[in-house]
């Protein structure tokens, strides 16, 4: 039988829970937006987003090979790259956010690889948020309700 959480953790857990719920969202969207950027400069489009230079507030400049690969032409800030390394770094925080909320839980290691690939396959943050958001909210509210009735119920009628 696996570890239950205590119940004096209950507050640390709904703290992890919304704090995993923010990161999710936040990593899922830099990931949607990642993989247009990988879609708009490695298929026969070849684009970057930059913001201000030459092209003027948001413009795309055209990515061209040459001999180390693909090279931007864009002037300015390199949005593209941006976004890339927003989604990695954060990435890190959502996992720090999964394993905390994963340890708290005492859930299988299953459960922590799963949720840990919400932050690299498109859309599974979003669906695991969900998942996960409603299965640890109804097992808190589950074992309360239960240690509630077990503490009304006095000692001399449990006995009987």
């Amino acid at each position: 039988m696996p570890l239950a959480p205590k119940l004096a953790t209950f507050p640390a857990i709904r703290g992890a829970l919304k704090f995993y719920q923010i990161c999710s969202i936040i990593t899922g969207t830099f990931l949607l937006l990642l993989v247009a950027e990988m879609i708009l400069k490695y298929t026969p489009i070849q684009l970057e987003l930059f913001a201000g230079g030459s092209g003027g507030f948001l413009w795309f400049a055209p990515v061209v090979d040459g001999p180390n690969g693909l090279e931007s032409t864009g002037d300015g800030v390199n949005l593209s790259m941006a976004i890339l390394i927003v989604h990695g770094w954060f990435y890190v925080v959502y996992l720090f956010s999964c394993f905390r909320l994963w340890s708290l839980m005492r859930w299988q290691f299953g459960r922590f690889i799963m949720l840990a690939a919400g932050g690299v396959v498109p859309f599974l943050s979003f669906i695991m948020e969900g998942i996960v958001a409603r299965d640890a909210k109804r097992y808190l509210a589950e074992r309360e309700a239960a240690e509630a009735s077990d503490s009304s119920t006095p000692a001399s009628e449990g006995a009987r």
